[in-house]
């Protein structure tokens, strides 16, 4: 699945990716390839992205994401919140 993430300033990541977990309002939730529609707000939490058959150079990664210290494939990034939806295998997150 296609994942974007932006925020006011730049788009933070564009790429390829294996799913993306991200802070909803109930709690934390998982999109996979194939995910239905879905429209969400996000709170304050972590972003994880599963990159492993889909591996991101660093040098493409903006500088607010950090590696996962158990697994280098996974990358993280803090939001203060913001929006996600999912349509058609590809994820936009806008993000605070």
């Amino acid at each position: 699945m296609y994942l974007e993430i932006v925020t006011p300033e730049a788009v933070l990541l564009s790429a390829e990716v294996d799913s993306v977990s991200v802070p909803g309002v109930e709690g934390q939730f998982q999109m996979l390839n194939n995910h239905a529609p879905i429209v969400s707000v996000l709170t304050k939490g972590e972003i994880k992205v599963f990159t492993h058959s889909h591996p991101v150079k660093s040098d493409d990664l903006s500088k607010e994401f950090r590696r996962d210290a158990g697994d280098s494939k996974i990358l993280i990034l803090q939001v203060a919140g913001g929006v996600v939806e999912m349509k058609d295998n590809k994820v936009i997150v806008l993000a605070d």
